[in-house]
């Protein structure tokens, strides 16, 4: 028997200690895998040292690679940056400035402007501490030189019920790599020709949105505005609804902000490793057949307006080590308030999941990233108003499903009955929208716009019922 009493080591006693691991005997620095000559700084991929000059040229290439092999950013349109302050949509809009400067090789050719959607309100910080994170990224924004635009979630209240309806599709994005674009860059050119190419209309140097000088004193919306956002929050029962509540007003007043200044082009700061997170994400919210839509490079869903997702090909990690050695600033938020003892939405459990193995299988995130990467938008396409959903505008998924299998995306009737029925809405909604919608709370604290359009399309649905109904009567 092992004796492993009196301090004594058991079994294995008489063996040798476990041996430290020794270090290699040529402790010599690394050299840089692409110059072969400088020192490495960092290593993003096991075997992948970088020297700094040849991590920049290699993080620059990326982003303009991944412009130019999508083609669908026209020479001289209009492009709206979605900016939230975090690592990488401040390294995105670093990638835009350094593009669009005389210096760089290959210039970018679209005229960009910037957005911030502040979220304090639901994010628990106090006006004091709204007011200082607005300062911040006012003052980051303006140094960029480019047109912003300061947009409170509490604004998303006064949204127009047309945001839940996809704008006429412009000609530019039907067809990106056809003659359109081919004719876009030789307009363009002829352009630059005309005025000399003097470098005072440079793209993205126009007159901002916001005067010139030090930022304004930040001003906050009524507190009655933030407090009606503060119960549509509050009445929301489990975290996940509410997380995805936020991202749901996020893009649609960013949506808005571009149709109503007229670009073209949404530009979203979503890296490698959130894409992935959201990959497996939104296949545990029962959004399977809209994952290429969700998390792919391009979303055309908005019909007038294409959200591009050109960071989707940098993990954390480089970005991070960007930020860092050269200088790009950010600014972080709280996380979204959740209730006292409340569970952990699906996104935080996804993401704590992916990213602990990730430290054990580093192939972990790429590998459900290239899994992503395989998958159609076709399925998240509608043809009809009756055949897209109310909130997410994809294709409806609910058609042919058995019965049992959408019961528990069923609502039981309230005593009101009729438009204002929470379960009238039911049947607008895609299988993940129906479990978001039960768990938002009454329909009094959901966004106006949103009972205003789900009201339209019940009346509507119901005249065309009675239209039918009476058509076979009479027949």
């Amino acid at each position: 028997m092992c004796d492993v009493e009196g301090g004594g080591g058991g079994c294995g006693e008489d063996a040798d200690p476990p041996r430290r691991r020794r270090a290699p005997a040529d402790s010599q620095p690394r050299t840089c895998m692409k110059c072969g000559q400088g020192t490495a700084a960092l290593v993003i991929r096991v075997g992948d040292p970088f020297c700094r000059g040849c991590f920049r040229e290699y993080f620059v290439h990326k982003f303009r690679a991944m412009l130019g092999k999508n083609r669908v950013i026209f020479p001289g349109e209009k492009v709206l940056l979605a900016v939230s302050g975090g690592p990488a949509s401040s390294a995105m809009v670093r990638q835009v400035q350094e593009g669009l400067s005389r210096e760089a090789a290959k210039r970018l050719r679209f005229v960009p402007g910037l957005v911030y959607i502040e979220e304090g309100a639901v994010r628990r910080q106090s006006p004091e501490q709204r007011e200082q994170t607005l300062a911040q990224m006012e003052t980051l924004l303006q140094a960029t030189g480019f047109p912003y635009h300061l947009i409170h979630l509490e604004e998303a209240l006064e949204l127009p019920p047309s945001i839940l309806q996809p704008g006429p599709e412009r000609a530019s994005t039907s067809n990106p790599s056809g003659p359109s674009y081919k004719k876009a860059v030789d307009s363009f050119i002829q352009q630059q020709r005309q005025d000399g190419d003097s470098g005072t209309s440079q793209p993205g140097h126009s007159t901002p949105a916001r005067p010139a000088g030090p930022p304004a004193a930040p001003h906050l919306p009524d507190a009655a505005r933030t407090q009606e956002l503060l119960r549509a929050f509050e009445a929301t029962t489990t975290a996940t609804a509410r997380e995805e509540l936020l991202e749901m007003l996020r893009t649609h007043l960013i949506v808005q902000t571009a149709r109503d200044r007229g670009y073209a082009k949404v530009m979203m700061g979503e890296s490698l490793t959130r894409v992935a997170v959201k990959l497996l994400t939104n296949l545990s919210l029962g959004r399977g057949a809209f994952l290429a839509v969700d998390t792919g490079f391009t979303d055309q869903r908005h019909g007038d307006v294409m959200v591009v997702r050109p960071m989707r090909d940098y993990t954390a990690k480089e970005i991070a080590f960007y930020n860092f050695y050269f200088s790009v600033p950010t600014v972080i938020v709280p996380p979204l308030f959740t209730k006292r003892r409340e569970k952990l939405s699906i996104h935080q459990l996804v993401e704590r999941f992916l990213l602990g193995l990730q430290e054990e299988f580093p192939s972990t995130i790429s590998t459900v990233y290239r899994t992503g990467e395989k998958l159609s938008p076709e399925p998240a396409k509608a043809h009809s108003e009756s055949q897209r959903c109310l909130l997410c505008l994809c294709g409806l998924d609910t058609y042919g499903e058995e019965e049992l299998a959408l019961e528990p995306t069923l609502i039981l009737e309230e005593p009101a009955a009729g438009v204002e029925s929470k379960a009238a809405y039911i049947p607008l909604l895609c299988y993940s929208c129906r479990l978001t919608f039960k768990e938002l709370g009454p329909l009094a604290t959901l966004p106006p716009y949103v009972r205003a359009e789900g009201q339209r399309r019940i009346r509507r649905a119901q005249m065309e019922q009675n239209q039918q109904n009476q058509e076979s009567s009479e027949s």
